[in-house]
């Protein structure tokens, strides 16, 4: 089974209702974002950054919300760890069995060595929906932010760290 199919089964498997929408390749979270069939009002993807401090030894995933700013010496500070990077996205397979334009936390579910903590703008939960690349970037699947929360990430033996990224002025 490719990733995509592994992803899908897992949601089943947990009991967690989602809608799979196909579509074209996205690279950006502004094609994200006008994806058809995304509800602004109540639905959105996180921008998704994956990061790890300087000796390359504690791996993050940070979901933000879309139209946040994302500076590391904020997010270094929020975590208490200092100096904070972009992770070489050639990790990103080994780690979550991702490739890069298909991040997602429900990479998660191949870290069986629990190498990435994940990390949630609290922003991101205001949304009723979030939608997710299920292992490609040619699909997008919208669940419940309580669903996310509750049953996805403890299904699979994880927490998330909340952190509230400040609004730009």
């Amino acid at each position: 089974m490719n990733n995509k199919a592994l992803i899908l089964d897992a949601l089943a498997r947990l009991d967690i209702p989602y809608t799979l929408f196909e579509h074209e390749p996205k690279w950006t979270i502004e094609d994200c974002l006008a994806t058809p069939g995304m509800d602004p009002e109540r639905a959105t993807m996180p921008k998704n950054v994956f990061l790890c401090n300087r000796q390359q030894t504690a791996f993050y995933l940070m979901l933000l919300a879309p139209r946040r700013a994302f500076r590391t010496a904020v997010v270094s500070k929020l975590l208490g760890v200092s100096r904070l990077s972009f992770a070489p996205e050639e990790k990103l397979p080994d780690f979550l069995g991702l490739e890069k334009g298909a991040v997602s936390p429900l990479g998660l579910l191949f870290d069986a060595e629990q190498r990435v903590q994940l990390v949630v703008d609290a922003a991101l939960l205001d949304y009723e929906r979030l939608w997710f690349h299920p292992g490609v970037n040619t699909a997008s699947v919208e669940i419940s932010s309580r669903d996310f929360m509750q049953r996805f990430l403890p299904g699979i033996g994880r927490e998330a760290i909340l952190v509230r990224i400040p609004r730009e002025e």
